[in-house]
């Protein structure tokens, strides 16, 4: 049966804290990392992919909510047929990108190949660490394909780098006496706020994967 937007961003939200943890989420965990507004809301959207055989639960066990095989297997398939090699193209895995505190990006020798993205040379990926981005369902562990630049429109994702030695991923606005404020999409983080001079774009994000195991 078709799933919702919201509906499939807490199977998401399932898969991801279970592979992560090694046990299924609360209530509570679901409400604050999807940002929904009552506990009675993730009781309704659980209770209706319950129904539409999307997961189960065993009552009376706390941590017990398990999601179909069938539903993590679909995605690993289209996943799969996202990044398959279809014309040779492979793009240069750089390094691991900070979605929360800024930390510097270090090269790495991986590649990963988009070519149904892009075929610009001037794309490269990068693996996201943290969680200022959730908001924006940017998760941890997410690959981001990024579109070299050197300016960006105000709400755009973008890599900037700080202060010449610190890079990380946030939305990008303009701000009165030349300041720029990078913005997480996690209300549970305050905004970074720079000098122009001292930011570097790097790149705008054209699209997020997400790998499952």
């Amino acid at each position: 049966m078709a799933l919702t937007p919201r509906q499939k961003q807490v199977l998401d939200f399932l898969v991801l804290h279970t592979e992560k943890n090694g046990f299924s989420p609360s209530f509570e965990e679901i409400a604050g990392g999807l940002n929904l507004a009552s506990l009675a809301t993730v009781h309704k959207h659980i209770t209706a992919l319950e129904q539409k055989g999307y997961l189960k639960r065993r009552y009376n066990e706390s941590r017990s909510i398990e999601v179909a095989e069938s539903y993590k297997h679909a995605e690993r398939e289209r996943l799969h047929e996202l990044v398959a090699p279809r014309g040779g193209m492979e793009i240069p895995l750089l390094g691991r990108i900070a979605a929360g505190t800024p930390v510097e990006a270090i090269s790495s020798p991986e590649t990963l190949n988009f070519a149904d993205f892009s075929g610009s040379t001037e794309t490269y990926a990068l693996q996201v660490r943290g969680d200022s981005m959730i908001e924006d369902h940017i998760c941890s562990g997410d690959y981001v394909l990024v579109e070299r630049i050197t300016q960006a429109r105000d709400g755009e994702i973008v890599v900037a780098l700080v202060n010449g030695d610190e890079t990380t991923l946030k939305r990008f606005y303009r701000e009165p006496a030349g300041l720029i404020r990078l913005q997480p999409a996690n209300s549970a983080m305050d905004p970074i706020l720079v000098r122009g001079e001292d930011l570097q774009l790097q790149g705008r994000v054209l699209a997020v994967l997400r790998k499952y195991k």
